[in-house]
């Protein structure tokens, strides 16, 4: 069984490297099918924010992971798509048409941010978009006609042409859906001409010029396509709180999304997910573990923030690659086995050197 999509020039591209991956994928999609009757509503409901964490986390994944520009203001773009998603829904537009509203408004402004990114790059492009990220906010607090202001703004249950998802298992199911389809959707384009420009473009903007990619298109495009995915992420976040206010979407939610896909393996699909699964879960697992460190220690108002440094410098330092790099080497290290040599998998340096001609 094959399972394949069309690249740009209609030839055949097989996702699936071997049965493996078809195995173990599906082994992966039945679990997640299963998981309403497997988990605690509770664990549902995490597993929920995981998926759409995730959605966000492609999209970011594309621009800074595939394409090498990176985004200190993301959360923009996520509060877009919320808003978009709140204002339409309550005045009684179908989920789909909102959702389709969202991710369209979020793509025109990621066209519009992307602009700078033409004849900025490096620190100065992250300094522009964080500046985004603080209009954004403060234009969400101001405009209190639309979002409600400081005050935040309820948002009515995903409406399907009249049948309403009441329940958070119709919901999972409804995130599952749109993640499977991103992550296809992602794959789909890295295989084609237009993804592989998008890494020409990462590794060295010159070489890229060179061959004749036209690099204001293409960087423009990432950042569309890139804030369409965090605009269609922001629907389901908003639909997931059902109420939402300018302060979920400052400078620290951008960090969040920044951080979840530096631990999660910058540059793979697979890290999205990891750094998903870390976001939401090192919350609860600090939570769980501070009951038993002195108070001095388990009460100081900044313990989240400080292991989130800890583990990202240690990352940086020792794995830069991410969860999926470490993931890679165990893998290498059980299919080599015993034939494993100590000094294999000596880190490398994370820039090539096609960096120094840009």
């Amino acid at each position: 069984m094959r399972f394949i999509f069309k690249t740009d020039y209609g030839q055949d591209v097989n996702l699936a490297k071997h049965g493996g991956h078809l195995f173990w994928y599906g082994a992966l999609l039945l679990t997640l099918l299963l998981a309403p009757w497997l988990v605690q509503e509770y664990w549902l409901a995490q597993l929920t924010f995981v998926l759409i964490y995730a959605i966000a986390g492609l999209g970011l994944m594309l621009l800074a992971g595939f394409t090498g520009l990176f985004s200190l203001g993301h959360a923009a773009f996520l509060g877009v798509g919320a808003y978009t998603q709140a204002v339409l829904t309550n005045m009684g537009l179908p989920f789909p048409l909102a959702l389709a509203c969202a991710a369209g408004l979020s793509a025109a402004v990621g066209l519009v941010v992307g602009l700078p990114a033409l004849r900025v790059k490096g620190i100065y492009l992250g300094i522009a978009t964080l500046s985004f990220g603080f209009i954004v906010e403060e234009v969400l607090a101001r405009w209190e006609s639309v979002t409600g202001g400081n005050a935040g703004i309820h948002i009515k249950k995903p409406d399907m042409f009249g049948w309403t998802l009441n329940t958070g298992e119709e919901f999972y199911f409804l995130c599952l859906g749109l993640t499977v389809l991103a992550t296809l959707g992602i794959l789909n384009l890295l295989r084609s001409p237009t993804g592989r420009a998008f890494v020409a473009i990462r590794d060295s903007e010159i070489s890229a010029q060179s061959m004749g990619i036209h690099l204001a298109y293409y960087k423009t495009l990432s950042f569309s396509l890139s804030a369409a995915l965090a605009g269609i992420a922001g629907a389901l976040y908003a639909h997931q709180l059902q109420f939402i206010s300018p302060d979920q979407f400052n400078i620290l939610q951008s960090i969040d999304l920044l951080l979840m896909i530096v631990i999660g393996g910058v540059g793979s699909v697979h890290g999205a997910f990891l750094g998903a699964i870390f976001l939401i879960t090192m919350p609860q697992a600090i939570s769980m573990v501070k009951d038993y460190l002195p108070p001095a220690i388990g009460q100081a108002p900044g313990l989240q923030g400080l292991v989130y440094g800890v583990v990202l410098v240690v990352f940086v330092l020792f794995e830069p690659m991410g969860l999926y790099g470490r993931w890679l080497k165990i893998r290498t290290y059980l299919q080599m086995f015993p034939f494993y040599r100590k000094g294999m998998f000596k880190r490398q340096k994370s820039f090539q050197k096609s960096d120094r001609l840009k």
